[in-house]
Protein backbone atom coordinates (compact mmCIF):
# COMPACT_ATOMS: atom_id res chain seq x y z
CA UNK A 1 0.00 0.00 0.00
CA UNK A 2 1.44 3.46 -1.16
CA UNK A 3 1.87 6.32 1.77
CA UNK A 4 0.20 9.16 1.16
CA UNK A 5 1.83 11.95 0.00
CA UNK A 6 3.14 14.37 3.33
CA UNK A 7 0.79 17.22 1.53
CA UNK A 8 -2.16 15.48 1.92
CA UNK A 9 -1.57 14.21 5.28
CA UNK A 10 -1.02 17.65 6.33
CA UNK A 11 -4.02 18.90 4.62
CA UNK A 12 -6.11 16.12 6.40
CA UNK A 13 -4.45 16.86 10.03
CA UNK A 14 -5.34 20.41 9.55
CA UNK A 15 -8.59 19.57 8.66
CA UNK A 16 -9.18 17.51 11.28
CA UNK A 17 -8.04 19.91 14.43
CA UNK A 18 -9.93 22.33 12.69
CA UNK A 19 -13.65 20.08 12.73
CA UNK A 20 -12.41 19.23 16.47
CA UNK A 21 -12.60 23.20 17.37
CA UNK A 22 -15.76 23.63 15.58
CA UNK A 23 -17.50 20.46 17.34
CA UNK A 24 -16.18 21.62 20.69
CA UNK A 25 -17.51 25.65 20.27
CA UNK A 26 -20.27 24.04 19.26
CA UNK A 27 -20.81 21.33 22.18
CA UNK A 28 -19.57 24.22 24.56
CA UNK A 29 -22.17 26.53 23.43
CA UNK A 30 -25.28 24.08 23.35
CA UNK A 31 -24.56 21.46 25.92
CA UNK A 32 -22.30 21.93 28.49
CA UNK A 33 -22.68 25.66 29.25
CA UNK A 34 -25.94 25.15 30.15
CA UNK A 35 -25.79 21.24 31.10
CA UNK A 36 -22.63 20.76 33.59
CA UNK A 37 -21.80 17.10 33.34
CA UNK A 38 -19.25 13.82 32.01
CA UNK A 39 -20.33 12.84 35.49
CA UNK A 40 -17.44 9.52 34.78
CA UNK A 41 -15.18 12.32 33.72
CA UNK A 42 -15.19 14.95 36.35
CA UNK A 43 -13.91 13.24 39.82
CA UNK A 44 -10.77 11.64 37.58
CA UNK A 45 -10.09 15.11 36.25
CA UNK A 46 -10.85 17.11 39.58
CA UNK A 47 -8.41 14.74 41.43
CA UNK A 48 -6.01 15.26 38.48
CA UNK A 49 -6.34 18.84 39.14
CA UNK A 50 -5.97 18.97 42.70
CA UNK A 51 -2.80 16.74 42.64
CA UNK A 52 -1.36 18.42 39.59
CA UNK A 53 -2.05 22.07 41.16
CA UNK A 54 -2.44 21.85 45.35
CA UNK A 55 -0.72 18.17 45.58
CA UNK A 56 -4.00 17.18 47.04
CA UNK A 57 -3.81 12.66 47.08
CA UNK A 58 -6.56 11.81 44.66
CA UNK A 59 -7.64 8.96 46.93
CA UNK A 60 -7.71 11.24 49.77
CA UNK A 61 -11.16 11.88 51.76
CA UNK A 62 -9.98 15.82 51.02
CA UNK A 63 -10.13 15.35 46.96
CA UNK A 64 -13.21 13.12 47.91
CA UNK A 65 -14.95 15.64 49.59
CA UNK A 66 -13.87 18.58 47.11
CA UNK A 67 -15.52 16.65 44.12
CA UNK A 68 -19.21 15.56 45.71
CA UNK A 69 -19.10 19.53 46.85
CA UNK A 70 -18.50 20.29 42.82
CA UNK A 71 -20.98 17.53 41.93
CA UNK A 72 -23.59 17.80 44.61
CA UNK A 73 -23.76 21.40 44.95
CA UNK A 74 -22.06 22.22 46.99
CA UNK A 75 -22.99 19.41 49.70
CA UNK A 76 -21.42 15.72 50.73
CA UNK A 77 -22.88 12.86 48.91
CA UNK A 78 -25.39 10.71 50.91
CA UNK A 79 -24.48 7.52 52.07
CA UNK A 80 -26.65 5.83 49.16
CA UNK A 81 -25.60 7.98 46.51
CA UNK A 82 -22.39 7.36 44.22
CA UNK A 83 -19.32 8.49 46.20
CA UNK A 84 -18.07 9.88 43.19
CA UNK A 85 -14.23 8.23 44.05
CA UNK A 86 -11.01 8.56 41.92
CA UNK A 87 -11.19 5.05 41.91
CA UNK A 88 -8.72 5.20 38.49
CA UNK A 89 -4.93 3.89 38.90
CA UNK A 90 -2.72 6.95 39.54
CA UNK A 91 -1.37 6.99 36.22
CA UNK A 92 -4.84 8.37 34.75
CA UNK A 93 -3.46 12.22 36.13
CA UNK A 94 -0.76 11.53 33.16
CA UNK A 95 -3.45 11.44 30.54
CA UNK A 96 -5.00 14.39 31.68
CA UNK A 97 -2.38 16.66 32.50
CA UNK A 98 -2.78 19.03 29.55
CA UNK A 99 -6.41 19.65 30.67
CA UNK A 100 -5.60 20.44 34.33
CA UNK A 101 -3.49 23.43 33.16
CA UNK A 102 -5.55 24.48 30.66
CA UNK A 103 -7.24 28.48 31.46
CA UNK A 104 -10.52 27.59 30.94
CA UNK A 105 -13.97 26.68 32.55
CA UNK A 106 -15.56 23.47 32.94
CA UNK A 107 -17.81 23.89 30.64
CA UNK A 108 -14.96 24.27 28.16
CA UNK A 109 -13.06 21.36 29.51
CA UNK A 110 -16.16 18.85 29.06
CA UNK A 111 -16.35 20.67 25.62
CA UNK A 112 -13.21 19.23 24.51
CA UNK A 113 -13.06 15.97 26.51
CA UNK A 114 -16.63 15.31 24.96
CA UNK A 115 -15.42 16.17 21.67
CA UNK A 116 -11.64 13.88 22.14
CA UNK A 117 -14.31 10.77 23.19
CA UNK A 118 -16.29 11.32 20.35
CA UNK A 119 -13.42 11.25 17.84
CA UNK A 120 -12.18 8.28 19.45
CA UNK A 121 -15.29 6.57 19.05
CA UNK A 122 -14.98 7.10 15.23
CA UNK A 123 -11.38 6.67 14.59
CA UNK A 124 -11.87 2.84 16.14
CA UNK A 125 -14.51 2.47 14.16
CA UNK A 126 -12.19 3.22 10.97
CA UNK A 127 -9.45 1.01 12.66
CA UNK A 128 -12.12 -1.68 13.02
CA UNK A 129 -12.69 -1.51 9.35
CA UNK A 130 -8.65 -0.97 8.74
CA UNK A 131 -7.96 -4.40 10.88
CA UNK A 132 -10.31 -6.07 8.82
CA UNK A 133 -9.50 -4.65 5.05
CA UNK A 134 -13.42 -4.14 5.17
CA UNK A 135 -14.20 -1.51 2.11
CA UNK A 136 -17.86 -1.35 2.23
CA UNK A 137 -19.48 1.35 0.30
CA UNK A 138 -19.22 4.80 0.53
CA UNK A 139 -22.80 5.19 1.53
CA UNK A 140 -22.64 2.05 4.01
CA UNK A 141 -18.99 3.75 5.50
CA UNK A 142 -21.11 6.37 6.15
CA UNK A 143 -23.49 4.84 8.00
CA UNK A 144 -21.34 2.55 9.76
CA UNK A 145 -19.52 5.74 11.43
CA UNK A 146 -22.59 7.43 12.31
CA UNK A 147 -23.41 4.12 14.23
CA UNK A 148 -20.16 5.05 16.29
CA UNK A 149 -21.74 7.87 17.54
CA UNK A 150 -25.51 7.31 17.49
CA UNK A 151 -25.88 3.61 18.94
CA UNK A 152 -26.80 3.66 22.93
CA UNK A 153 -23.36 2.26 23.87
CA UNK A 154 -21.68 5.09 22.24
CA UNK A 155 -23.63 7.72 22.91
CA UNK A 156 -23.53 6.56 27.06
CA UNK A 157 -19.78 7.05 26.48
CA UNK A 158 -19.82 10.41 25.05
CA UNK A 159 -22.21 12.13 27.16
CA UNK A 160 -20.49 10.45 30.62
CA UNK A 161 -17.31 11.07 29.46
CA UNK A 162 -16.42 7.73 29.79
CA UNK A 163 -12.78 6.72 29.59
CA UNK A 164 -13.83 3.66 27.58
CA UNK A 165 -13.54 5.31 24.60
CA UNK A 166 -10.27 5.92 25.08
CA UNK A 167 -9.50 2.41 25.91
CA UNK A 168 -10.80 0.75 22.69
CA UNK A 169 -8.59 3.49 20.54
CA UNK A 170 -5.70 2.10 22.47
CA UNK A 171 -6.45 -1.43 21.75
CA UNK A 172 -7.01 -1.01 18.38
CA UNK A 173 -4.14 1.04 18.14
CA UNK A 174 -2.10 -1.80 19.42
CA UNK A 175 -3.41 -4.37 17.21
CA UNK A 176 -2.43 -2.01 14.34
CA UNK A 177 1.02 -1.83 15.58
CA UNK A 178 1.42 -5.91 15.80
CA UNK A 179 0.06 -6.47 12.39
CA UNK A 180 2.65 -3.61 11.09
CA UNK A 181 5.02 -5.51 13.16
CA UNK A 182 5.43 -2.94 15.60
CA UNK A 183 5.84 -5.10 18.72
CA UNK A 184 6.88 -2.63 21.01
CA UNK A 185 4.44 0.61 20.14
CA UNK A 186 1.83 -2.39 20.63
CA UNK A 187 3.25 -2.78 23.93
CA UNK A 188 2.96 0.64 24.75
CA UNK A 189 -0.42 1.23 23.17
CA UNK A 190 -1.64 -2.10 25.49
CA UNK A 191 -0.10 -0.76 28.73
CA UNK A 192 -2.49 2.13 28.33
CA UNK A 193 -5.71 0.15 28.12
CA UNK A 194 -4.73 -0.80 31.70
CA UNK A 195 -6.74 2.05 32.57
CA UNK A 196 -9.84 0.33 33.16
CA UNK A 197 -8.24 -3.21 34.26
CA UNK A 198 -11.84 -4.64 34.31
CA UNK A 199 -12.30 -4.33 30.69
CA UNK A 200 -9.27 -6.26 29.44
CA UNK A 201 -8.25 -8.29 32.41
CA UNK A 202 -9.12 -11.26 29.95
CA UNK A 203 -8.26 -9.47 26.36
CA UNK A 204 -4.24 -9.27 28.03
CA UNK A 205 -3.57 -13.11 28.98
CA UNK A 206 -5.12 -14.29 25.51
CA UNK A 207 -2.53 -11.79 23.56
CA UNK A 208 0.19 -12.67 26.12
CA UNK A 209 -0.64 -16.40 25.52
CA UNK A 210 -0.56 -15.55 21.60
CA UNK A 211 2.07 -13.76 21.82
CA UNK A 212 4.21 -16.23 23.78
CA UNK A 213 3.54 -18.91 20.78
CA UNK A 214 4.69 -16.65 17.97
CA UNK A 215 7.95 -15.83 20.08
CA UNK A 216 7.62 -11.77 19.79
CA UNK A 217 9.11 -10.49 22.76
CA UNK A 218 8.89 -7.62 22.47
CA UNK A 219 5.54 -7.12 23.02
CA UNK A 220 5.71 -7.78 26.37
CA UNK A 221 8.89 -6.20 26.66
CA UNK A 222 6.62 -2.98 25.35
CA UNK A 223 4.24 -3.72 28.05
CA UNK A 224 6.52 -4.30 30.75
CA UNK A 225 8.67 -1.29 29.89
CA UNK A 226 5.67 1.11 29.23
CA UNK A 227 3.25 -0.65 32.65
CA UNK A 228 6.73 -0.43 34.75
CA UNK A 229 7.18 3.33 33.64
CA UNK A 230 3.68 3.95 34.07
CA UNK A 231 3.62 2.57 37.65
CA UNK A 232 6.94 3.42 38.24
CA UNK A 233 6.58 7.57 37.93
CA UNK A 234 3.34 6.91 40.01
CA UNK A 235 5.13 5.31 42.88
CA UNK A 236 7.81 8.33 42.74
CA UNK A 237 4.68 10.48 42.87
CA UNK A 238 2.75 9.20 45.58
CA UNK A 239 3.87 5.94 47.25
CA UNK A 240 0.43 5.23 49.10
CA UNK A 241 -1.11 4.83 45.63
CA UNK A 242 -1.75 0.95 44.62
CA UNK A 243 -3.19 0.39 48.08
CA UNK A 244 -4.93 3.52 48.20
CA UNK A 245 -6.45 2.41 44.23
CA UNK A 246 -7.43 -1.39 45.90
CA UNK A 247 -8.93 0.32 48.50
CA UNK A 248 -11.39 2.50 46.46
CA UNK A 249 -11.90 -0.42 44.21
CA UNK A 250 -12.99 -2.66 46.97
CA UNK A 251 -15.63 0.15 47.97
CA UNK A 252 -17.08 0.94 44.48
CA UNK A 253 -19.80 -2.26 45.13
CA UNK A 254 -21.10 -0.46 48.28
CA UNK A 255 -22.18 2.92 46.78
CA UNK A 256 -23.16 1.89 43.08
CA UNK A 257 -26.03 0.02 41.50
CA UNK A 258 -23.66 -2.98 41.10
CA UNK A 259 -24.90 -6.83 40.83
CA UNK A 260 -24.69 -10.07 39.53
CA UNK A 261 -23.37 -10.73 36.03
CA UNK A 262 -25.63 -10.14 32.98
CA UNK A 263 -25.62 -14.19 33.24
CA UNK A 264 -27.65 -13.87 36.49
CA UNK A 265 -30.31 -11.85 35.22
CA UNK A 266 -31.09 -14.22 32.76
CA UNK A 267 -30.27 -17.57 35.25
CA UNK A 268 -32.67 -15.31 38.24
CA UNK A 269 -35.51 -14.79 35.59
CA UNK A 270 -35.59 -18.64 34.43
CA UNK A 271 -34.82 -20.52 37.18
CA UNK A 272 -34.94 -17.84 40.37
CA UNK A 273 -35.23 -20.63 43.34
CA UNK A 274 -31.97 -22.07 41.82
CA UNK A 275 -28.86 -19.72 42.69
CA UNK A 276 -26.32 -21.50 42.38
CA UNK A 277 -27.30 -21.89 38.38
CA UNK A 278 -25.51 -18.48 37.73
CA UNK A 279 -22.27 -19.59 38.63
CA UNK A 280 -22.82 -23.23 37.02
CA UNK A 281 -23.75 -21.06 33.79
CA UNK A 282 -20.63 -18.88 34.32
CA UNK A 283 -18.11 -22.00 34.79
CA UNK A 284 -19.20 -23.31 31.62
CA UNK A 285 -18.67 -19.98 29.71
CA UNK A 286 -15.38 -19.78 31.25
CA UNK A 287 -14.70 -23.10 30.20
CA UNK A 288 -15.39 -22.45 26.45
CA UNK A 289 -13.66 -19.69 26.82
CA UNK A 290 -10.34 -20.84 27.81
CA UNK A 291 -11.10 -24.18 25.07
CA UNK A 292 -11.04 -21.62 22.12
CA UNK A 293 -7.62 -20.40 23.43
CA UNK A 294 -5.81 -23.57 22.62
CA UNK A 295 -6.55 -22.55 18.95
CA UNK A 296 -4.58 -19.31 18.83
CA UNK A 297 -1.24 -21.51 18.38
CA UNK A 298 -1.96 -22.02 15.07
CA UNK A 299 -2.76 -18.20 13.67
CA UNK A 300 0.25 -16.46 12.94
CA UNK A 301 -1.34 -13.31 12.23
CA UNK A 302 -3.24 -10.30 13.23
CA UNK A 303 -6.46 -11.79 11.43
CA UNK A 304 -10.08 -12.48 11.36
CA UNK A 305 -9.43 -15.82 13.21
CA UNK A 306 -7.59 -14.20 16.10
CA UNK A 307 -10.30 -11.55 16.01
CA UNK A 308 -13.04 -14.35 17.19
CA UNK A 309 -11.21 -15.65 19.51
CA UNK A 310 -10.20 -12.90 20.91
CA UNK A 311 -14.57 -11.77 20.32
CA UNK A 312 -15.53 -14.95 22.62
CA UNK A 313 -13.10 -13.64 25.48
CA UNK A 314 -14.60 -10.39 25.27
CA UNK A 315 -17.84 -11.61 24.98
CA UNK A 316 -17.26 -14.05 27.71
CA UNK A 317 -16.25 -10.70 29.96
CA UNK A 318 -19.02 -9.34 29.72
CA UNK A 319 -21.71 -11.86 30.52
CA UNK A 320 -19.63 -12.86 33.88
CA UNK A 321 -18.56 -10.00 35.40
CA UNK A 322 -20.73 -8.47 37.85
CA UNK A 323 -22.69 -5.28 35.85
CA UNK A 324 -20.39 -2.21 36.09
CA UNK A 325 -21.10 0.24 32.89
CA UNK A 326 -22.42 -0.84 29.51
CA UNK A 327 -20.25 1.78 28.12
CA UNK A 328 -17.15 -1.24 28.90
CA UNK A 329 -19.21 -2.98 25.94
CA UNK A 330 -17.61 -0.74 23.32
CA UNK A 331 -14.25 -2.81 23.00
CA UNK A 332 -16.71 -5.54 21.53
CA UNK A 333 -17.02 -3.53 18.33
CA UNK A 334 -14.29 -5.11 16.01
CA UNK A 335 -16.07 -9.00 16.51
CA UNK A 336 -19.13 -7.33 15.89
CA UNK A 337 -18.19 -5.48 12.97
CA UNK A 338 -16.54 -8.89 12.06
CA UNK A 339 -19.48 -10.39 12.12
CA UNK A 340 -20.95 -7.39 9.94
CA UNK A 341 -18.51 -8.10 7.35
CA UNK A 342 -19.21 -11.63 6.70
CA UNK A 343 -22.72 -10.91 6.00
CA UNK A 344 -21.82 -8.39 3.49
CA UNK A 345 -19.76 -10.90 1.75
CA UNK A 346 -21.83 -13.77 1.74
CA UNK A 347 -25.20 -12.57 1.72
CA UNK A 348 -27.27 -11.42 -1.49
CA UNK A 349 -27.76 -7.93 -0.60
CA UNK A 350 -25.24 -7.71 2.14
CA UNK A 351 -24.55 -4.17 2.62
CA UNK A 352 -28.64 -3.91 2.90
CA UNK A 353 -28.78 -6.33 5.45
CA UNK A 354 -25.73 -4.54 7.80
CA UNK A 355 -27.27 -1.25 7.31
CA UNK A 356 -30.56 -3.03 8.58
CA UNK A 357 -28.93 -4.51 11.03
CA UNK A 358 -27.08 -0.96 12.01
CA UNK A 359 -30.62 0.58 12.20
CA UNK A 360 -32.30 -1.83 14.19
CA UNK A 361 -29.88 -2.04 16.84
CA UNK A 362 -29.70 1.42 17.32
CA UNK A 363 -33.96 1.52 17.86
CA UNK A 364 -33.59 -1.85 19.42
CA UNK A 365 -31.21 -0.77 22.25
CA UNK A 366 -32.66 2.85 22.83
CA UNK A 367 -36.50 1.71 23.21
CA UNK A 368 -35.27 -1.11 25.57
CA UNK A 369 -33.10 1.75 27.14
CA UNK A 370 -36.46 3.95 27.73
CA UNK A 371 -39.07 1.62 28.10
CA UNK A 372 -36.89 0.00 31.12
CA UNK A 373 -35.14 3.00 32.99
CA UNK A 374 -35.65 3.08 36.14
CA UNK A 375 -35.22 6.44 37.87
CA UNK A 376 -32.17 7.77 36.87
CA UNK A 377 -30.21 4.03 36.70
CA UNK A 378 -30.49 1.68 33.04
CA UNK A 379 -32.30 -1.32 33.71
CA UNK A 380 -29.53 -4.90 34.37
CA UNK A 381 -31.39 -5.93 30.78
CA UNK A 382 -28.89 -3.44 29.32
CA UNK A 383 -25.84 -5.54 29.72
CA UNK A 384 -27.55 -8.49 27.76
CA UNK A 385 -28.01 -7.86 24.05
CA UNK A 386 -24.69 -7.16 22.57
CA UNK A 387 -22.27 -9.78 24.41
CA UNK A 388 -24.57 -12.35 23.93
CA UNK A 389 -25.67 -11.29 20.59
CA UNK A 390 -21.65 -11.37 19.62
CA UNK A 391 -21.16 -14.50 21.69
CA UNK A 392 -23.77 -16.33 20.20
CA UNK A 393 -22.94 -14.69 16.65
CA UNK A 394 -19.44 -16.18 17.06
CA UNK A 395 -20.42 -19.73 17.95
CA UNK A 396 -21.89 -19.02 14.65
CA UNK A 397 -19.03 -18.40 12.95
CA UNK A 398 -16.87 -21.62 14.28
CA UNK A 399 -19.19 -23.89 13.46
CA UNK A 400 -21.00 -23.05 10.63
CA UNK A 401 -18.87 -20.88 8.53
CA UNK A 402 -15.20 -22.63 9.31
CA UNK A 403 -13.00 -21.92 7.59
CA UNK A 404 -12.54 -17.98 8.21
CA UNK A 405 -10.18 -17.70 5.12
CA UNK A 406 -11.99 -14.69 2.70
CA UNK A 407 -11.38 -13.59 -0.63
CA UNK A 408 -9.57 -9.74 -0.81
CA UNK A 409 -12.06 -8.24 1.06
CA UNK A 410 -12.11 -5.23 -0.82
CA UNK A 411 -12.33 -7.12 -4.20
CA UNK A 412 -16.46 -8.15 -2.72
CA UNK A 413 -18.59 -6.86 -5.29
CA UNK A 414 -21.56 -7.59 -2.85
CA UNK A 415 -23.54 -4.15 -3.05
Amino acid sequence: MSKRPLSTTLVLSLGLILLFGLLVVAVQSLFTQEFVGANDFYPRWKGAQLYWLEGVDPYSDAATEAIQRDMYGGRLALPDEDQVLFVYPFYTIFLLLPLVWLPLSYSWIQAIWLVAILFALIGSVQLCLRLLQWQPPVWLWAIILLWAVIFYNSTRTIILGQFAGLVLLFFLLALVALRQGQDGRAGFWLAWTTLKPQMVFLLLPLLFLWVIYQRRWRLLVGVGVSLGLLAGLSLLLLPTWPISFVEQVLAYPGYTAYAGSPMGVITDYLLPSWPWLEWLVVGLLVGFMLWTWRDVRGITAVSPQLFVILGITLAVTNLILPRTASTNHVLMYLPLLLLLQLIWLRWPGGSWWVALFLAGSVVGMWTLFLTTIVGDQEHPVMYLPLPLVLFLGLLLIRWRWQPLSQPAIGDSTTS
